[in-house]
């Protein structure tokens, strides 16, 4: 059969539990890396009464506006009333889908009904009639390689009877010893073949999720702690001292609420440096602590959560074990871990040839993240991260590490970090924590410091102070090269994260301005607009530092650089003191970087909009076209960066600093775990770049 050129993929597996929202997630992320606008739809929806998680969460990620009802085709029932009617429903809804989009993902059944031999065939004339090809995941868990080899070849012949086009064949929940063999037994079908390793963490239930099955409550406990996935359960029929030897990381203990001995040593155990972190207790059979327990348990205070519920020890314990736990777009853990996997193990380059996407000049914000996370990926550096007491950032290390954007060091106290991210369910292993008072760099640090700022009547006995503190400590490890880069101001201000740079770090030559700029992703372009966040009043001198700056940070992240010097007017026609500042910056910079596209003093509306640009300043090379917006002061530019982030839904990364000898970045006390993830990996990018 000839082959089929498309642009969208039909996800299919011939039974449960394959794992197939793991493919499908990392295959979205393919897609959207490389094509503007990604659809989602599900021929045949799970319920036609309960949302259907796995749709909810690739929705999440889609590039294209689609809402729910849209995404879905039919339902079981439909299908087993008249499989020929639900096929053609199918296909309309398809296609209504597919005219707003460049590639469709598209997620065959799930075997959650009423599953048949024949369910896998139904999907291959789905795919046929939707003209796609067949991405087949199989499950390789508790089978042998021959095993899966045989399962393949019966789905294969599935799929050519219907003759749909098999397009690559991934073996998910694999043994990880069973890799190689199993990708050996399966390259024999004449289509790309991979396996995935199996990951107890993405079918593993959090605490809420555990919760909501047992029908139990938060008796105490940090809610917060109820999001982290238990990794095991173990019934506290023993005595306490047994159990304390079988405890183990994520594990959750079940006994009943008159059992004060078990409570009482597994939550304490839960705080003790040398025991495993937990995920949690639930105390069964409706019993609750005698009140002297309880106030014991109240005044310690535990952070760990502990549930209660009416059901006894056996049931409690089957409910627990047979709890699977859903990948949702709130469990980022769960997501970085299944794109992880597709990343490491999945040839990304040679899945996207062979589906034929259309390649595009449009970038989103989802291509212009992704790009960051592989740039950053390829060339992996290391960063130091100052607030290491800060859940946040303790988060954004945890997906960090995962995607092996960056190496990472975490300033703080290494007990209670380490304690903290295992308590928060963010694995922080393979990074290096450090407690900046009780280092050896320490006095190193301080006699370079002392040397600095001699000139200052600087002290070694004040520079050890001063390099004590984490913003100084982590610039001092960048000065020195034992860090790459730094990421902070998560919980500082911005003066508290920079001004440690100006004094060590210094700018590069021939520019004498530190200054900033943010990456605006809107739904088709990336834009850089300086300076947002450090200059409140600049010079001529100090706009065209900023500018020459800002290009060179925008090429560098792959925006062909036509800079606008922003003013209230275009060309000749205002005067006065503003308008006169950014006419002399704009011919600074024609002077000193006359390779650059410039234009100044210009309008925003003349910058960006070609009609404007036509009447305004005809057959200039950057009117209407503009890239670099140069903001006269921080007054303008902080509002119009903002007013451009809520009014226009754009994705605005930054502030990136630009001017130094080497990357220092600051993060707003606001900011959200993403946009911590994505300074990591813009800071790993401009250190590529020293």
């Amino acid at each position: 059969m000839a082959e089929v050129a498309a642009s969208s993929v039909y996800i299919a597996s011939p039974e449960g539990d394959t794992g197939k929202s793991t493919v499908a997630l990392g295959v979205l992320q393919m897609l959207c890396a490389t094509t503007a606008r990604v659809g989602v739809f599900r021929p045949i929806t799970r319920s036609v009464t309960e949302p259907d998680y796995i749709l909810e969460l690739l929705l999440e990620y889609s590039t294209v506006d689609i809402e729910y009802q849209q995404a879905v085709g039919v339902s079981y029932e439909q299908v087993h009333a008249d499989p020929d009617a639900a096929i053609s429903e199918i296909v309309m809804r398809y296609h209504q889908v597919a005219a707003a989009c460049d590639a469709v993902v598209i997620i065959g059944s799930d075997y959650t009904d009423v599953a048949s031999p024949s369910e896998l065939r139904f999907n291959a004339r789905i795919a046929v009639n939707l003209g796609a090809p067949v991405l087949l995941v199989v499950r390789g868990s508790q089978r042998s390689p021959d095993e899966v080899e045989q399962l393949a070849e019966l789905c294969a012949a599935e799929l050519a009877s219907e003759h749909a086009q098999l397009l690559a064949i991934i073996a998910n929940r694999c043994a990880p010893d069973a890799l190689e063999p199993v990708r050996e037994r399966l390259a024999g079908f004449g289509v790309p073949c991979w396996s995935l390793p199996e990951v107890p963490l993405l079918i593993a239930p959090t605490m809420a999720e555990l919760r909501e099955a047992l029908d139990g409550e938060l008796y105490s406990g940090d809610p917060e702690l109820l999001h982290r996935e238990a990794l095991g359960v173990m019934v506290g029929g023993m005595t306490a001292e047994h159990i304390l030897e079988r405890l183990f990381d994520g594990a959750v203990v079940i006994a009943p609420g008159d059992r004060s001995d078990v409570l009482l040593s597994v939550v304490n155990a839960h705080e003790a440096e040398s025991f495993p972190s937990l995920a949690g207790i639930v105390m069964n059979g409706g019993l609750l602590p005698h009140p002297a327990i309880a106030r014991l348990i109240t005044g310690l205070k535990p952070r760990l959560p502990i549930l209660t519920t009416a059901s006894g020890t056996y049931d409690t314990a089957g409910v627990a074990h047979r709890t699977r736990g859903r990948m949702s777009a709130d469990n980022p853990r769960k997501v970085d871990t299944a794109l992880a996997l597709m990343e490491t193990h999945v040839d990304a380059a040679e899945f996207l040839r062979r589906l034929e996407v259309p390649l595009t000049s449009v970038v989103t914000p989802q291509m212009f993240e992704y790009q960051l996370i592989e740039r950053a990926r390829a060339d992996r550096k290391t960063i130091v991260l100052p607030e290491g007491d800060d859940d946040r950032v303790l988060r954004a290390a945890g997906r960090v590490l995962q995607r092996k954007v960056a190496d990472l060091i975490i300033l703080g106290d290494e007990t209670a970090i380490r304690a903290r991210a295992a308590e928060l369910g963010v694995d922080i292993t393979d990074a290096q924590v450090l407690d900046p008072r009780a280092s050896e760099h320490l006095e190193d640090f301080a006699r370079e410091y002392t040397e600095l700022r001699k000139h200052k009547g600087m002290t070694v006995e004040r520079a050890r102070e001063t390099v004590g503190d984490i913003s100084y400590f982590g610039t001092m490890m960048v000065h020195r090269g034992l860090a790459d880069g730094m990421v902070s101001g998560a919980a500082h201000t911005t003066a508290h994260t920079i001004r440690p740079s100006f004094e060590i770090i210094k700018t590069v030559p021939g520019v004498s301005t530190v200054s900033s700029v943010f990456l605006m992703c809107l739904a088709d372009r990336v834009l850089a607009y300086g300076d947002c966040a450090v200059v409140p009043d600049p010079t001529s001198q100090q706009l065209a530092d900023i500018a020459i700056s800002s290009a060179a940070t925008a090429t560098r992240f792959g925006i062909d650089a036509r800079v606008a010097m922003l003013s209230y007017s275009t060309g000749e026609s205002g005067t006065g003191a503003d308008v006169d500042k950014v006419r002399v910056a704009t011919g600074l910079v024609r002077d000193r970087a006359p390779e650059l596209l410039v234009e100044g003093p210009i309008q925003y509306d003349a910058a960006i909009e070609p009609t404007v640009a036509d009447a305004k300043l005809p057959g200039s090379e950057v009117a209407g076209r503009a890239t670099v917006f140069i903001f006269p002061d921080l007054n303008t530019g902080n509002n119009t960066y903002k007013a451009v982030q809520r009014s226009a839904g754009a994705v605005a990364i930054g502030p990136v600093l630009q001017g130094l000898r080497k990357p220092v970045n600051d993060l707003s006390r606001g900011a959200l775990v993403a946009d911590i993830v994505n300074t990591v990996a813009i800071t790993a990018i401009q250190a590529q770049q020293q």
